[in-house]
């Protein structure tokens, strides 16, 4: 307790902590290249130095100077606090409301070692998303939060703390923006000069938010999107002794491994780095590890061939590029005629694909850091051959039977970028030679309303999150009984997901837990959960990711199932952030990139508290039920006939709901006669 009373005490000043640089024990970001003027530079070092007296800057700014020439950003690494970062529980945050403690203990967790990809440099996961800009940023936040009423809001702008502005006690004790930049100005050089000068961040979806639950958080989504690969490209629920090939055990796709086992096949992840790879193992959720490229020689294979033919669920980490393993899988099938893969995807960190989300076949990891930093033109031609190389051997088996699909980062939008073979004929904007997995299979579930919904026990207390479990799975039980035969099959994939949960191990960082839930689900869980600490539990946070039916609009994930030219538009995520903001969540965020990367994506996710009380109820109600109507009406009004006969069930639910319905063009030749004319 004293020591987090000393971490909100604001910036420490008198004395400064000693500068201990970066800990070598962590994983740190690769270097920066934001390429600065020597104007640029100076200015840089004074925005830097605004957060401290000018008794304080003969000492900063030497090494603040330092920090931006050797990493490309200064991160103010003296004031990293020597405290163990991770959610305490609720009531030992030195705060005036609890609305303030729960915002304090997610951002806490998602700077947990355990949870945080690059801790020192305050990222979270994806290479990029950051929580705060630098660590003045972090220890003012907490300050604030610290000092904070119910009368009050805290303003984010892009990482830096505005500041505490007087407002109504209904009103978000916390709104945040990240990246909002001028649209022309959005591009991706652009951003890097934003960032090193530290007026704009890059927040992905729940690390600038403060709602990122570890991989747990894409687990379940990613075991949907597995089972329901086999059931439109297999024809089967079942894929015991199926293969699935993909990278990437980083931040969010460390839950790829997870997934594929509850999934029931086996799942071979290549990753480049081992540290993250270890790491993965260490959590428990890897289940192997080989570093042994003889496992995968042209004329062995016979490690793989046993998974398969045993049928018993794997998940092993193949320390080595993807590219590699892709080549290595074809030279197989060439030399055998044996497809020895099923099911492919790709979850490197491809909106970030040249400071460190892609690592080039042709390059070691340390290869790799050298040159983004030293070269980074060079780099850039390097990446885009590896994607070529990765893209014709995917190619080549996909042609032999292998089901291919984009998972929403970027890959084939960066493939394509680079020259690989990834056109669609006839295809639109946003259509490649594979589909998105929004468009093939997670577009349909959006569009049913169901979502990756998510709570958090502040307690920090196991117990806790084993009752919610119970509850949410009781809940959808007995909804489950009185809905269609589609619905009724999403209602079971999460009911089973949620009774088995507890045996899986994800608990990394808080106790939290997810499950994808339509509008009916998400506010009836919350209700229960809320009547369950009104009897003397402690609050939970409710949330979901920004990745879900309403909170992101993005052409090449999201979005990229909406065919009416409106793909491209981001009027459903602003107005989703503004919505939920007066009814009634504890904290908002509105942010530029995420996911598929900076310009390309707006999304937007949210924090409510629940404590028992009848408010609680009252604004959980409110704030879910647009929460999850916005998205669905929109995507019905794009043409979407799941969406259509989602939101007329809704209205017919709800009688204050009117949403504007779409009338279909029943005769084509309407529109050719009317255009011939």
């Amino acid at each position: 307790m004293s020591n987090l009373k000393e971490l909100c005490s604001g910036l420490p000043l008198d004395p400064m902590p000693s500068n201990r640089g970066r800990d070598p024990s962590v994983p740190h970001a690769p270097v920066r290249t934001p390429n600065l003027t020597p104007k640029e530079e100076r200015l840089a070092l004074r925005n830097a130095l605004r957060y401290f007296p000018p008794s304080h800057h003969n000492i900063l700014a030497a090494e603040f100077a330092q920090e931006l020439r050797q990493y490309g950003h200064i991160y103010m690494y003296r004031f990293c606090p020597l405290i163990h970062m991770r959610a305490y529980p609720i009531d030992q945050y030195p705060c005036r409301t609890r609305q303030a403690a729960s915002i304090m203990l997610m951002i806490m967790n998602n700077l947990d070692h355990a949870v945080a990809q690059f801790p020192q440099e305050l990222v979270t996961y994806g290479g990029n998303g950051q929580v705060f800009s630098n660590w003045a940023q972090f220890r003012l936040v907490m300050y604030y939060l610290s000092e904070m009423t119910e009368e009050q809001t805290l303003v984010m702008y892009s990482g830096h703390p505005a500041g505490l502005f007087p407002s109504l006690p209904s009103s978000p004790r916390a709104i945040i923006t990240n990246g909002m930049v001028i649209p022309n100005y959005s591009s991706r050089e652009q951003y890097e000069k934003m960032f090193a000068l530290g007026v704009s961040m890059y927040g992905q979806m729940t690390a600038g938010s403060y709602c990122y639950i570890g991989p747990q958080g894409i687990v379940h989504g990613t075991m949907l999107t597995v089972l329901n690969a086999g059931r439109r490209y297999l024809g089967s629920d079942d894929l015991r002794g199926r293969v699935l090939v993909t990278s990437g055990l980083g931040g969010m796709s460390g839950a790829q491994a997870k997934a594929a086992v509850i999934a029931g096949c086996v799942g071979v992840i290549a990753e480049v780095d081992e540290v993250p790879l270890r790491k993965r193992h260490e959590q428990g959720w890897l289940m192997e590890v080989t570093s042994d490229i003889e496992h995968y020689r042209p004329s062995d294979f016979v490690f793989y061939r046993e998974a398969k033919r045993s049928k018993t669920p794997l998940s092993l980490g193949y320390h080595g590029n993807i590219v590699d393993l892709w080549e290595r899988l074809l030279t197989e099938y060439e030399r055998t005629g044996e497809l020895l893969v099923d099911l492919g995807s790709d979850q490197t960190s491809l909106h970030n694909p040249f400071s460190g989300g892609y690592y080039p076949a042709q390059l070691s990891l340390h290869q790799a850091n050298q040159l983004m930093a030293t070269d980074p033109a060079r780099f850039k031609t390097v990446v885009q051959e590896s994607l070529c190389r990765q893209v014709a051997a995917i190619n080549k088996l996909s042609e032999a039977g292998m089901f291919f699909w984009d998972y929403g980062n970027a890959f084939l939008l960066e493939a394509q970028r680079a020259g690989a073979e990834v056109e669609k004929e006839g295809g639109g904007a946003t259509e490649f030679r594979y589909p998105s997995y929004v468009q093939h299979i997670m577009g349909d579930i959006f569009s049913l309303g169901f979502g990756p919904f998510r709570w958090v026990c502040t307690s920090g207390d196991p117990r806790d999150l084993t009752l919610t479990d119970d509850i949410a799975a009781t809940v959808l039980e007995e909804i489950s009984a009185n809905v269609t035969e589609r619905v009724r099959q999403q209602y079971n994939d999460n009911i089973r997901w949620i009774r088995e949960a507890g045996k899986h191990s994800m608990v990394v960082g808080s106790q939290a837990r997810i499950l994808y839930s339509d509008q009916k689900g998400r506010v009836c869980i919350a209700l229960a959960i809320n009547q369950a600490i009104a009897d003397r539990r402690a609050p939970v946070v409710i949330s979901r990711d920004h990745h879900d039916v309403s909170g992101t609009d993005s052409p090449f994930r999201e979005t990229s199932n909406v065919y009416d030219g409106s793909a491209f538009c981001a009027d459903m995520a602003v107005q989703n952030f503004v919505g939920d903001a007066f009814r009634g969540a504890t904290w908002v965020s509105l942010h530029n990139g995420g996911g598929v990367g900076w310009g390309e994506v707006m999304n937007g996710g949210f924090g409510l508290l629940l404590d028992g009380t009848e408010e609680a109820a009252k604004r959980a109600s409110l704030m879910l039920n647009w929460d999850v109507s916005n998205g669905v009406a929109r995507r019905c009004w794009s043409g979407n006939s799941n969406a259509y006969e989602t939101i007329q069930r809704t209205m017919e639910e709800q009688r204050q709901l009117r949403v504007t319905m779409p009338y279909p063009v029943q005769d084509e030749d309407v529109l050719d006669r009317a255009l011939q004319g």
